[in-house]
């Protein structure tokens, strides 16, 4: 456990039946109310730990806590990966591009390279839209097909397409779009 984390041993206490408050212990052990991105920080390395190297993604409720919390706090598009054996069991997660306010620029080739890197057989893209609205667009459908395609060259398969907005995400599976 590093210095930040041993210092965010977290004391949660009940003001009333609708606000709690957590508190994080600074180096001379006195406790202070701990700042939104720091309880976020933590939540995330919790849920990274949960989806790890090796873990076969058996959950689609787990695969999306785990890239909620990956990208619900960003401001700009992120577009990334989680990187699959043939098994279905996580190689890596890898955020691969970020862009701005409304878009990401993804490039096919970069993802092939990554794949082929990490010798992946399975895929799992996700994005998020900082505006709050999950609904893919068409950009996203056809940015979807273009790395379905490419993958499928090197025989590398597309299992899914989340895209996170605000409290909820749409997979391109569930919808019929892969």
């Amino acid at each position: 456990m590093n210095s930040s984390a041993a210092t965010l041993l977290a004391d949660a206490r009940y003001f009333s039946s609708n606000t709690l408050e957590l508190f994080v212990r600074d180096s001379d052990g006195n406790y202070l109310t701990a700042q939104d991105n720091i309880i976020i920080d933590m939540a995330r390395k919790v849920v990274e730990r949960s989806v790890s190297k090796g873990m076969k993604l058996d959950s689609p409720s787990r695969v999306r806590e785990f890239l909620w919390l990956k990208l619900a706090g960003y401001e700009h598009e992120v577009f990334g990966a989680i990187f699959l054996d043939t098994q279905h069991r996580v190689i890596e997660y890898s955020e691969l591009f970020h862009g701005t306010l409304d878009s990401a620029s993804v490039y096919p080739r970069e993802v092939v390279k990554r794949a082929l890197q990490l010798n992946a057989g399975a895929v799992i893209f996700t994005h998020n839209h900082p505006c709050g609205e999950p609904a893919p667009s068409d950009a996203d459908r056809r940015i979807t097909d273009r790395l379905k395609d490419a993958l499928s060259l090197i025989e590398v398969r597309v299992l899914d397409h989340i895209v996170v907005g605000g409290s909820d995400s749409v997979s391109f599976a569930e919808q019929g779009y892969i």
